[in-house]
C-alpha cells in the first residue's frame, strides 16, 4: 500500500526528502533549479508538485525562485481507494497515514525543529549589525539635546534666569533616561522573541493546524474539513498535540487525489514566491523568474523589455543576473537613439 517516500530523519548527512508546489508548466524549470541549486538528487514530479532529496542548508533552501512553497515530506504514499467502500474504511486508511509508521512523524518533527532553529540563528542581529544602531540613536540623542540646550539658553539670556540651566541638563538627563529605557526594552523584547524561536518545542505540547486538499474521486467522496477532522484527531491520539487553527507551532499539509497520498510540513511561514523586493504585485514571480531565465542572461548583458509594465520581469533578472544592465521604457529609447547615432556618426 505504501511507497517509501525517504527518510526524512536522515537530515543532515544523507538528505532529507522534500517537495515543492509550482505553477503549472514550472515543473521543468523546478526541476533544473534544485538540481542546479541543491545538488538535489531523487527527483521525480508529478502535476505542480517537484520531490526531491537534498543536504542543502536554509539559507540555500530560500533561495528556489521556480517554486511556490517549500514542504519537509512526511510520506507520499498510493492514492486511497473510494470506490465500493464504506466511509468507516476509508477514514481509518486515512487514519494509517499517522499511527502505521509514527516514527517517520517524530523523525520529520526533528527535522523541522532543525530547520526553525536555524532560520531564527540567521534572523538574529550581529553584534556588527547592532552597534551602528546603537551609535545612531547616541548621535540622536545628542543633537535632540543640543537643540534644547540652544533653546532654553536663548531664554535664559532673553529673560536673565540663570536657574534655567540646571533645568537643561535635568530634561536632558531625563530625556537621555528615557531613550537608554527605551532601547534597553527593545532588546529585552528582541531577545524574548529570539529565544521562543530557537527554544526547541516539547513534542507533547505542540499545537497544530491541518491544511487539506483533495481532488479527483477523494474531492467527490470527502471535503477538506471531514479529512483535516480525521487526521486532526488521529494526530492528537498518536502524538497528544492539541489544535490551533489560529496560531499553531506546526502546519500539517495533506493532499489526496487520484495519484497519491502525500503530507508534509511547511517549511517556511511566507511561501517562497512571495519576494520581500517586489513590493507591487504584477505578474507572478515564478514566471517572471522563468521567462527571464529563458533569455539565458550573461554578465554585461543588457535586459530590454519595453512592455514591462511593474518591471517584475526585471527586477527578477536584475536580483539574479546582478551583473547584467536592466533598461525599461524611457531608458530603452535612449539606449536605442545613443546607439542609432552611434552607428549614424
Amino acid at each position: 500500500m505504501s511507497a517509501p517516500a525517504g527518510d526524512p530523519g536522515s537530515w543532515p548527512g544523507a538528505g532529507s526528502r522534500y517537495f515543492c508546489t509550482a505553477g503549472r508548466g514550472l515543473e521543468p524549470f523546478l526541476m533544473r533549479e534544485v538540481r542546479a541549486r541543491l545538488a538535489a538528487t531523487q527527483i521525480e514530479y508529478t502535476s505542480g508538485k517537484v520531490f526531491f532529496t537534498t543536504c542543502s542548508d536554509v539559507n540555500m533552501l530560500k533561495k528556489l525562485k521556480s517554486a511556490e512553497r517549500l514542504f519537509l515530506l512526511i510520506k507520499k504514499e498510493f492514492p486511497l481507494t473510494v470506490s465500493s467502500i464504506s466511509k468507516g474504511k476509508i477514514f481509518n486508511e486515512m487514519q494509517r497515514l499517522i499511527n502505521d509508521d509514527p516514527g517517520s512523524w517524530l523523525n520529520a518533527i526533528s527535522v523541522w525543529k532543525k530547520l526553525l532553529e536555524l532560520d531564527a540563528k540567521n534572523e538574529k542581529l550581529s553584534p556588527k549589525d547592532a552597534n551602528p544602531l546603537k551609535r545612531k540613536v547616541g548621535e540622536n540623542e545628542i543633537i535632540i539635546a543640543k537643540k534644547l540646550k540652544i533653546e532654553q539658553l536663548q531664554e535664559i539670556e532673553e529673560n536673565g534666569e540663570c536657574q534655567l540651566e540646571k533645568q537643561i541638563e535635568e530634561e536632558t538627563l531625563e530625556r537621555r533616561d528615557f531613550i537608554t529605557k527605551r532601547e534597553k526594552f527593545q532588546e529585552e523584547e528582541f531577545q524574548n522573541d529570539t529565544e521562543k524561536a530557537t527554544v526547541p518545542h516539547n513534542q507533547n505540547n505542540l499545537t497544530f493546524r491541518v491544511s487539506c486538499r483533495c481532488s479527483g474521486t477523494v474531492g467527490k467522496a470527502f471535503t477538506a474539513q471531514e479529512v483535516g477532522k480525521v487526521i486532526g484527531i488521529a494526530l492528537m491520539k498518536q502524538f497528544g498535540w492539541k489544535a490551533d487553527l489560529r496560531n499553531p507551532d506546526l502546519e500539517i499539509f495533506v493532499h489526496l487525489n487520484d495519484i497519491y497520498s502525500v503530507v508534509g510540513i511547511p517549511v517556511f511561514r511566507v511561501p517562497l514566491a512571495s519576494r520581500a523586493y517586489i513590493k507591487t504585485a504584477g505578474l507572478r514571480s515564478t514566471i517572471a523568474w522563468a521567462m527571464a531565465s529563458l533569455a539565458e542572461i550573461k554578465a554585461g548583458e543588457f535586459v530590454l523589455d519595453p512592455m514591462c509594465g511593474l518591471g517584475t520581469i526585471l527586477l527578477e533578472a536584475a536580483k539574479e543576473w546582478p551583473n547584467c544592465h536592466c533598461l525599461q521604457k524611457v531608458l530603452i529609447l535612449l539606449f536605442l537613439i545613443f546607439h542609432l547615432g552611434k552607428s549614424l556618426s
